[in-house]
């Protein structure tokens, strides 16, 4: 972060004419006083293993008689940092200091200009006094002064100094990070440094305890503290601020306390470099290249968790749970996120109730947590990338937060290949209104319908304020053996003669919903088939819902079990909220996972009391069982699904088996 590796540090020395602005640039680069010094220097060039900073310097000459304003106003543009000189013998170059270079360089740049200016008292072999007593009152009254040097072009006196503290105000600037009329660290560096430490805590304690003060420095500076160092800091820490130790830990006033140390004494490098490992610019801001890490989605692509970003959250769920009851209470969600400059959506007390299975108090498991931050990621996987980089994701020190995730491969190479690594699953819901797709929503959850009823009942007397309908559900799914994620999405489709957008058709499953009890329902289906999806190869599944209630005969032109038929679709699944089982919503997830399994999976599913069925499943499932990861990098499983599939549809070709009996 901070300033470009590559980008140069571009030095301005004006003044006025004799102070030595020439001589101090050739006896840098020469070691040794000229006898005769030209009217100005050329540009030079200083390379970065000569430097301390170890970037390309450039160092430009100003000089009234040989250029003009506008070669001045421009070289105050490009410049990353202005030195004036001035003659410590001469008391009107001081006083040409604020009555023509400080207010020229706040014109051209702006009153809040953030380029540095150092103020240089050259020719200090002359007298046997200090100047900085009369330029004291001029640093107090300018922010951007950054610091005084006095030095001497004829003895070499503070001469690589003064281009040190050059480079160092352009890279480790003090103005962003320390109040020198207040004599305190501002008030940015003091929130992001508070980020820090709580992104340190590990164990959540409030404090930093050797081992994580050694985890910091490894980070920041790449090697640990020496146990008696580290004594010294807590010593220095006790003696001057009270509450800065605590159970022999570092307090998070102790920390600031430090670092505000570290400024006093010039050492803003140090400060700077913690702040850039945890993702600062130069303006104490989260850099922007830092929180949204550039990454590309290919089209039929989605995005999903890595095992490693589900071992982050995993971590940061165990940190902030902090009465280890496996679940985090509103306030633990709260501290969570403190570090963050707001909580997401998804999180939202609405949205855990609506998307998610919570808990008695609905408050959220792990599971729970984890689902929202795959649904997420699955819908705006830009915003997960930005929290992740807020909450100080980093599992090595040339990682960022994109190893968290993983970009699938695009659907149409798993159809043709017979196989995927996928894990999360979309099932678009689609049904005339009053059907019950809310209610078959909320079944994916877990709620029957007394459950709901008494959700709905809460929401109106002002117990929770959940959404009476989500746009989205999560849950997990075993399938085969494996966890799955199925999002449900409802897609409301007002008019028929609508036609369906991009995003709308793009999901691994079709569910298809009508009132069995509703003569008129399933004609919206059908015609909603007929026109999006009959020549598509999503899997469509189409349920028959309030199959408590007495069926009615449709008044469409063919009934729902011969459409099915006609249009080799699955038979049709009875549902009911009363009687909640999870059935429908595991075969929704196998057709997704398994599309190109129909007459497989899809009969199995339909056929679960048949034994031929129900063993030779059994001996898939132990199959699959027997070495998960395995079939998870190999596809053995889906193959020896495919093979079976394929003696499966022989049989049912020969008419053995009648999938629709």
């Amino acid at each position: 972060m901070g300033l470009d590796a590559n980008k140069d540090v571009r030095i301005l020395l004006v003044g006025e004419p004799a102070v030595g602005k020439t001589s101090l640039i050739f006896t840098l680069v020469s070691e040794e006083f000229p006898d005769e010094v030209p009217p100005r220097s050329e540009e030079i060039t200083i390379p970065p293993d000569v430097t301390p900073e170890k970037v390309n310097t450039l160092i430009v000459d100003y000089s009234a008689q040989e250029q003009d304003t506008q070669f001045l106003y421009e070289e105050i543009a490009k410049a990353n940092v202005i030195c004036i000189v001035y003659s410590v013998e001469d008391e009107l170059t001081i006083e040409k200091i604020t009555q023509y270079w400080l207010p020229l360089i706040r014109d051209r740049l702006g009153e809040d200009h953030n380029v540095p200016v150092i103020l240089v008292g050259n020719k200090v072999d002359l007298l046997e006094y200090s100047s900085l007593d009369i330029v004291l009152p001029i640093m107090n009254q300018y922010s951007e002064i950054e610091t005084c040097v006095e030095c001497s072009a004829k003895t070499l006196k503070n001469v690589s100094e003064l281009f040190y503290y050059a480079q160092k105000a352009v890279l480790h600037p003090s103005a962003p990070l320390y109040n020198s009329d207040e004599r305190d660290l501002t008030d940015k560096c003091k929130r992001a440094l508070a980020r820090v430490f709580k992104l340190c805590d590990t164990d959540n304690d409030g404090i930093l305890n050797d081992n994580e003060l050694n985890l910091f420095q490894l980070r920041c500076f790449n090697s640990p503290l020496e146990n008696e160092a580290l004594e010294d800091v807590k010593n220095i820490v006790k003696r001057n601020v009270p509450d800065g130790i605590f159970d022999d830990g570092l307090t998070l006033n102790g920390f600031l306390f430090l670092h505000m140390l570290f400024i006093q004494r010039g050492r803003h490098e140090t400060t700077w470099t913690v702040l850039r490992k945890f993702g600062y610019d130069d303006s104490v801001q989260l850099d922007e290249s830092y929180l949204r890490p550039e990454f590309e989605i290919p089209l039929g692509c989605s995005t999903e968790l890595s095992l490693m970003g589900i071992q982050f959250l995993t971590t940061l769920f165990n940190k902030y749970d902090k009465d280890q009851d496996e679940a985090l209470s509103p306030n633990e969600l709260q501290n969570l996120f403190s570090c963050c400059p707001f909580i997401p959506n998804y999180f939202t007390k609405e949205s855990i109730q609506s998307y998610i299975k919570t808990e008695e108090k609905n408050y959220l498991t792990l599971e729970g947590f984890l689902s929202l931050w795959t649904l997420m990621t699955l819908i705006d996987c830009k915003l997960t990338l930005e929290f992740f980089a807020y909450l100080g994701y980093k599992q090595s020190p040339e990682d960022n937060q994109l190893s968290g995730i993983v970009i699938t491969r695009d659907k149409r190479v798993d159809l043709q290949k017979k196989q995927t690594s996928r894990n999360v699953f979309t099932c678009h819901l689609i049904g005339p209104h009053g059907a019950g797709k809310s209610t078959f929503m909320k079944g994916l959850l877990g709620r029957n319908l007394q459950e709901q009823a008494q959700q709905n009942f809460n929401n109106k007397t002002g117990v929770s304020s959940a959404q009476d309908t989500p746009n989205y559900v999560i849950n997990t799914m075993s399938i085969y053996g494996q966890d799955k994620y199925l999002i449900m999405r409802e897609v409301d489709i007002f008019d028929l003669s609508d036609k369906l957008s991009e995003p709308e058709l793009f999901c691994d499953v079709v569910c298809l919903m009508y009132d069995s009890s509703d003569s008129k329902s399933f004609e919206y289906i059908a015609r909603i088939f007929l026109k999006h999806f009959n020549n598509c190869k999503l899997p469509i599944l189409i349920v028959a819902a309030k199959a408590d209630e007495s069926p009615v005969k449709q008044q469409y032109s063919i009934q729902p079990d011969e459409f099915c038929i006609k249009y080799k679709l699955p038979k049709i699944h009875p549902y009911t909220a009363t009687d909640l089982k999870k059935d429908v919503y595991v075969k929704l997830c196998t057709m997704a996972a398994y599309p190109n399994l129909k007459k497989l999976v899809h009969v199995l599913l339909m056929r679960p009391n048949s034994s031929w069925v129900s063993n030779h499943l059994s001996n898939i499932q132990n199959v699959l069982a027997a070495d998960n990861a395995t079939v998870l990098k190999t596809g053995i499983g889906i193959a020896t699904l495919a093979m079976f599939g394929i003696f499966f549809a022989r049989i049912y070709n020969s008419g053995l088996i009648n999938p629709r009996s």
